[in-house]
């Protein structure tokens, strides 16, 4: 298994409590969140991980060299070139046709190995990881099918009880590159919203662990749960 870890974010919103590091080196009681995502990585199967890197690259390859816990490759992008863009470039750098990709500041702790599994059961071009929220308007959500078709992307609302984006995708990568994308996209935008009425990308429904560390209150409470969670 290959996994492209996006981890080239600026942090913008966390600049009030951690400064001058890329969000996936922000410190979590004394490690860095990148730290638990690899330790989570670890345990599910990967083989080779693949970072797609921007802002202060030295600082994560710096870590990487002497704490990466599974052999690595990188990417960096000289200018940002949007989610869809780094994850593109860093298809440069894989070989296999079934690609897992993560955001470098969220854990969403699913079952990659059934991720795959039902990815290459539907043969999907892509397919993404749902958590089930109940009483949320951080996030936009994702209406499926009963065959776990995605059938539409909704704008950030007020949701009594929805599905959103976790951030984690297995993705085909020939069906992806022979698309021609531009070197600068947003993935979530200018590929999954404008193509999910070809009916290629599919769900797959996951209530384990998740948090996006993006704003200050979810990055404290990441303080308290990764204590109890990575022992």
């Amino acid at each position: 298994m290959e996994c492209i870890i996006l981890a080239g974010g600026f942090g913008t919103r966390l600049q009030s409590v951690v400064s001058d590091v890329p969000k996936c080196m922000a410190p979590i009681n004394d490690q860095p969140f990148l730290y638990y995502l690899l330790e989570y990585l670890s345990t599910q199967g990967c083989e080779k991980l693949i970072f797609s890197l921007g802002y202060k690259s030295d600082v994560v390859l710096e870590w990487l060299k002497t704490n990466s816990p599974l052999p690595f490759d990188y990417v960096i992008e000289n200018e940002p070139l949007g989610t869809g863009g780094g994850i593109q470039l860093a298809l440069s750098k894989t070989e296999q046709q079934h690609v897992i990709v993560v955001n470098g500041d969220t854990m969403f702790c699913v079952n990659l190995q059934e991720l795959i599994g039902v990815h290459c059961s539907k043969n999907a071009e892509a397919t993404i990881a749902l958590k089930p929220l109940q009483d949320f308007d951080r996030y936009g959500t994702v209406d499926i099918n009963s065959e776990s078709t995605i059938d539409k992307f909704k704008e950030k609302n007020y949701c009594k009880e929805g599905l959103i984006n976790g951030g984690v995708y297995c993705i085909n990568r020939q069906r992806i590159l022979e698309r021609g994308l531009s070197e600068n996209f947003s993935f979530e935008t200018d590929y999954l919203s404008k193509y999910v009425d070809q009916k290629k990308f599919y769900g797959y429904v996951s209530d384990e662990y998740f948090i996006d560390i993006g704003i200050p209150e979810d990055y404290a409470q990441a303080q308290a749960d990764f204590k109890r969670i990575f022992k």
